[in-house]
């Protein structure tokens, strides 16, 4: 559950972040994992309760509107998708998509430090330290693939980005349900 949340807003946060789209943020993050992160262009901001339900209200909608992006679109995003995640973006009540976008990144700072078991904030470094044990604990990986998912791990906890704004985590961990799309949310 917690990796598909994740997956998702990160895919929201690089289509837009990146200027090629998903694909090219992709290939630079494998590029260059050390390098940065892709929040490094994220205007991080206090988050409101309306935001973030409106950011759960949108994501199936926006979801679908990234789904039609061409895989082949190479540095040019589809003006026709872009045009309808501004549509989609609007609809739930944000300025445009790239409103959107930014509180679906400040949303995904907090998330990749919560805990999914407990659904509490330990911050993301604790989160990958216990990704690093996990697969260090994990037989059915080779050596090979152990130390690479290792030392991939390593390079995320390098380029860990601080939330700026501490209310953020209080917000985004009462939504946490509802924003890994539990139904039982806390309110």
């Amino acid at each position: 559950m917690r990796k598909a949340l994740a997956a998702l807003i990160l895919a929201v946060v690089a289509f837009a972040l990146a200027p090629g789209g998903l694909q090219t943020a992709a290939r630079a993050q494998a590029e260059t994992p050390a390098a940065g992160s892709i929040y490094d262009q994220l205007n991080q901001g206090p988050l409101t309760e309306a935001q973030i339900k409106q950011y759960i209200a949108a994501q199936g909608e926006i979801e679908a509107a990234l789904s039609e992006a061409s895989p082949d679109a190479g540095d040019k995003p589809d003006p026709k998708v872009m045009a309808k995640l501004d549509e989609v973006a609007k609809k739930y009540g944000f300025a445009n998509y790239d409103d959107f976008n930014t509180v679906a990144g400040n949303i995904a700072l907090v998330v990749d430090g919560i805990d999914p078991k407990t659904k509490q904030y330990v911050g993301p470094e604790a989160i990958l330290k216990q990704a690093i044990a996990n697969v260090g604990a994990n037989s059915k990986l080779t050596e090979t693939d152990k130390k690479q998912a290792i030392e991939d791990l390593n390079d995320e906890i390098k380029v860990i980005l601080p939330v700026k704004f501490p209310a953020n985590i209080e917000l985004v961990v009462k939504y946490y349900d509802a924003l890994a799309g539990d139904e039982t949310q806390s309110q």
